[in-house]
């Protein structure tokens, strides 16, 4: 009933011990409280917070638009109804190196288990888009540097994303990428997320050289392929995430449900495709609610 039973510090030390295991953990994303909510039903092993997700539910691009506050509450909400652990999108960390250790704060305050810093210009942009640009090594370090020195509890993990692997192409893209993932890693990352690789002998390519874990970004329309976990583990990838892909289907049914109603005048053709009420009842757990009005709400002594 109401929110996660477990505190954010468990989730914390949870999740490292996970990366720690043999397995790869798969964290789709979720766009509201009630997807988190199915994500943990359907038994994964975490639960993502995309930057592109968030900015598209305000109705705006993917071009670091979004604030600190308006990602801070949203993971926030997402956090605290679910027992997993949330790792969330902080794009560039908001600012200047101070910004960015007052991210890490904000966000161990939200209840999520980590966050992801780029290497980015500001204003950012969709890594799977041509045209991105990154700062150099010694601004993407202090980032790095500084959410470190702002981090309050030792579980809450840092992860960098460096997107360098789309500035360059060829092997020299995938030089700089894993040369640039080592000296983050020697600035305080606890883990990398590679950005834009081509295939799985690039993301293995950086997982061999690297001791901390690799996250695989398996977005849809993407520079990737749609590997499996599996492939993907073999690779050394340690986490995966599916980032949009909720959005995207739900976005796709919306859509085509208006299109139904618009067309015939109601949504009755749509009913069999639609989540039941008493699945709906199921997820948010009404029963909880009710066993609280009767048992503790309503009692006479």
């Amino acid at each position: 009933m109401l929110y996660s039973h477990l505190t954010a510090a468990a989730k914390r030390r949870a999740f490292r011990e996970a990366l720690a295991g043999p397995d790869i953990l798969r964290l789709p994303g979720a766009f509201n409280p009630l997807s988190a909510k199915l994500i943990q039903d359907k038994g994964f092993d975490g639960v993502y917070v995309s930057g592109a997700v968030l900015s598209a539910d305000l109705g705006l691009p993917d071009i670091g638009l979004t604030t600190l506050t308006e990602v801070a509450g949203r993971s926030g909400q997402i956090a605290r109804v679910t027992d997993l652990p949330v790792l969330a999108d902080a794009d560039t960390g908001f600012g200047e190196p101070m910004n960015v250790a007052r991210t890490v704060q904000t966000m161990e305050d939200a209840g999520v288990a980590g966050i992801h810093i780029e290497d980015q210009v500001n204003p950012k942009r969709c890594g799977h888009l041509d045209g991105k640009e990154v700062v150099g090594l010694d601004d993407a370090v202090r980032r790095i540097r500084a959410a470190v020195d702002g981090r309050r509890d030792p579980d809450f993990l840092i992860m960098a994303r460096t997107d360098v692997r789309g500035t360059e192409p060829g092997e020299r893209g995938l030089r700089l990428a894993i040369d640039r993932a080592k000296a983050l890693v020697d600035a305080g990352a606890d883990a990398i997320f590679p950005e834009a690789m081509k295939d799985l002998s690039e993301f293995e390519a950086v997982a061999s050289a690297l001791d901390v874990p690799v996250l695989a970004n398996m977005t849809e329309f993407g520079k990737s392929e749609l590997f499996t976990a599996k492939q993907l583990h073999d690779a050394g990838a340690q986490l995966v995430i599916y980032p949009v892909t909720l959005l995207r289907i739900a976005m796709g049914a919306a859509e085509r449900a208006l299109e139904e109603i618009s067309a015939s005048g109601t949504q009755d053709a749509l009913v069999p495709q639609m989540q039941t009420r008493a699945r709906l009842y199921e997820l948010t757990d009404y029963a909880a609610y009710n066993h609280f009005d009767s048992n503790v709400f309503t009692y006479k002594p």
